[in-house]
């Protein structure tokens, strides 16, 4: 099968909170349930770059290179007997008006535009420090990290491994209707963080329900160092 669009996603920096199920209930999508690691319902805040970006093998002049910010929380779905571990994003921010037209229409995603920048620089002793930024109403959000310039592979079963080891996508699409798709891409080295810095008006953007869980302090923060990924065409689940 075709994949309906293929792109090098860069240095996926993701701060990651602990959530209610009360909080995430309203957006899960029919058939799926919440996936959990050690009882915690994850929600990550993730940043990240687009390089090389094409929509069934063609790509677009000033869309191939942009930056992204999501919201996202963790679910599953047993196709035939097999789980399927997946997103479901709460908003998706990019820079381009067209990219948030084609996602919306086509995905029936949340995606919303903003002004974007990311900074990725190598300040000395083998770190590499990676910056996400938006503007909401003109006041400043981003993200920040340093970390070990070295990336080192993926420990099975760590929360690492939990939060960057979901391939499929869920879009909520009606109460009884379901979007699902798949994200395929090998397994990412993780560069140790060492420190983070983050700022974010997440009641404005996601609703005020989100405003404590991105206020509290972050059970982690990581930072992916990508690969060449591509999003296969999707399909619907029906009740």
């Amino acid at each position: 099968m075709r994949p309906f669009l293929t792109a090098n996603w860069r240095n996926l920096l993701m701060l990651n909170f602990a959530a209610d199920a009360a909080t995430l209930q309203p957006y899960l999508p029919a058939h799926t349930e919440p996936d959990t690691w050690n009882n915690i319902h994850y929600v990550s805040l993730v940043g990240f770059l687009f390089e090389d970006t094409r929509v069934k093998g063609i790509s677009f002049p000033g869309h191939r290179t942009f930056e992204e910010v999501n919201l996202r929380f963790y679910v599953r779905y047993k196709d035939q007997g097999q789980w399927k571990r997946g997103v479901v994003f709460i908003k998706e921010l990019v820079p381009k008006h067209l990219i948030t037209f084609v996602a919306n229409t086509l995905y029936r995603e949340n995606y919303a535009t903003h002004r974007m920048r990311h900074q990725w620089e190598y300040p000395g002793n083998n770190t590499l420090r990676v910056t996400y930024e938006w503007e909401i109403n003109g006041q400043p959000n981003y993200l920040s990290a340093t970390a070990a310039e070295t990336a080192l592979p993926l420990t099975p079963g760590s929360e690492a491994a939990f939060i960057t080891e979901h391939y499929w996508g869920y879009t909520r699409l009606n109460d009884r209707t379901t979007g699902e798709y798949q994200v395929t891409h090998p397994q990412w080295d993780i560069h140790p963080v060492q420190h983070y810095d983050y700022q974010c008006n997440a009641a404005e953007l996601y609703g005020a329900a989100f405003g404590p869980i991105l206020q509290q302090p972050p059970l982690s923060a990581l930072l992916a160092q990508g690969s060449a990924i591509a999003v296969m065409p999707g399909r619907k689940l029906l009740a």
